[in-house]
């Protein structure tokens, strides 16, 4: 049996319940409706709900605070398994059984009933995917030295190296050849007297002709 549930603003839900071969239940303010509706924000005559091919629909019965759907008013209103209609200020929810939803379903031709198919929203904007942080982003090849850098570096180091080594001869040759440049003397070779070196000391001469 479809189900209808009516909620008064701060009042309990009241379902009420009917065969699914009834016609037509009415709303409204009035004692003469099926369904009596205790809310000033109610017509008198507010609305009906008929059985249709297919299912049902509620129509609305010129209402003052009318009949709505998402905020909107409606003057007919296709109910679905689900739905929830607004009276007034009262909400009017309506259900169906699965077996119901097969029944209706089943007095259209093509077995289908675009009565129990629920109204397809708009569809929403989609969120703009979140930005990759940079913790991840793959290393740049800038940060990596060419090869043509790496031999720069390589041949600076051994410049630098030969240099010290250099400075650190100059240093021992000058502590050993003090007044005396190791550079100057590479420049200029000093000249060895050969003839002095063949000489014999006066020490070694004298000794020599005493023992004579």
């Amino acid at each position: 049996m479809p189900r209808v549930t009516i909620t008064v603003p701060d009042k309990n839900s009241q379902p009420y319940r009917f065969a699914l071969d009834r016609k037509s239940v009415s709303l409204g303010r009035g004692s003469e409706n099926d369904i009596v509706v205790d809310c000033s924000s109610v017509s008198v005559n507010h609305a009906v709900m008929e059985r249709i091919k297919g299912g049902y629909q509620l129509r609305d019965l010129g209402s003052t605070n009318g009949t709505k759907l998402g905020g909107k008013a409606r003057d007919e209103i296709n109910l679905t398994d689900g739905i929830s209609v607004k009276l007034g200020d009262v909400a009017f929810d309506f259900t169906l059984t699965s077996e119901e939803q097969m029944a209706l379903a089943s007095e259209r031709p093509d077995g289908d009933s675009p009565i129990l198919k629920e109204e397809e929203e708009e569809p929403k904007p989609r969120k703009d995917a979140p930005k990759k942080s940079s913790a991840h982003a793959p290393l740049k090849s800038a940060s990596q030295p060419s090869p043509a850098a790496s031999f720069f570096m390589t041949i600076l180091f051994l410049l630098l190296a030969a240099g010290a080594f250099f400075i650190g001869l100059s240093v021992r040759y000058s502590k050993e050849n003090p007044g005396r440049s190791m550079l100057t003397d590479i420049k200029n070779p000093p000249v060895v007297d050969a003839s002095a070196a063949e000489e014999p000391e006066e020490g070694q001469a004298a000794d020599t002709e005493t023992a004579e």
